[in-house]
């Protein structure tokens, strides 16, 4: 069939199984057998940075690579000066530089980019850097994390820290596959404005982004 995936590449991390596939033109990442985005939209990837760099942002910092499209849409926001992506699986940066590379404009190879390879709580525990704007997108959001130690970035204490890394006026951009009540509350228990969008999906429902000042 025209439309069965193709494996393209395929790794075996710390973390579990890590698969990237093409069906037709899309390219998928597929973690654990569970599928964690592909290449069809992007649309709400790239509303997570937007609404996060709106503030006139100069320092943004994103966790979690995925397929380029949210550090793409940071670079091309006027006004943005630097870059610090944080992902934790090296094979998601190669892939990023590779076959993906084309999706995402050659994202990576903007001089205003540095790509650090490591867990986004150990290195905001080891770091003391300010920035205007973070996007927060690991695994499918707070309710659908495929590696369970993820789950604490969505933490009340997560969420402090990650305040304490903003400097005064930034913003935090949350992306999620789904509502989810329970995360808004705890978002809502550390920062006084929580707005959300939802961007609607080719199936299920709508995804998230809240975004907190």
């Amino acid at each position: 069939m025209d439309d069965a995936p193709i494996t393209i590449a395929r790794q075996q991390t710390p973390r579990g199984e890590l698969v990237l596939r093409r069906r037709g033109e899309i390219h998928e990442i597929v973690s654990n057998g569970v599928f964690l985005m592909d290449t069809s939209s992007g649309e709400s990837e790239r509303l997570l940075a937007r609404v996060a760099v709106a503030n006139g942002a100069r320092r943004v910092l994103i966790g979690g690579l995925g397929v380029g499209f949210t550090l793409a849409e940071a670079l091309s926001s006027l006004g943005v000066e630097s870059v610090t992506v944080v992902e934790v699986e090296d094979v998601v940066v190669r892939w990023n530089r590779g076959p993906l590379a084309a999706v995402n404009g050659r994202a990576l190879d903007d001089p205003r980019v540095r790509i650090v390879v490591d867990d986004l709580r150990a290195w905001l525990a080891a770091s003391d850097e300010k920035f205007d704007a973070i996007c927060l997108d690991v695994d499918n959001g707070p309710d659908w994390t495929v590696t369970e130690s993820n789950r604490s970035l969505y933490d009340v204490d997560a969420l402090r820290v990650l305040q304490n890394r903003l400097d005064p006026g930034g913003r935090l951009a949350v992306w999620s596959a789904a509502a989810s009540p329970s995360f808004a509350a705890r978002l809502r228990s550390v920062f006084a404005d929580v707005q959300t969008y939802e961007c609607p999906a080719a199936n299920g429902p709508p995804d998230v982004v809240w975004v907190v000042t």
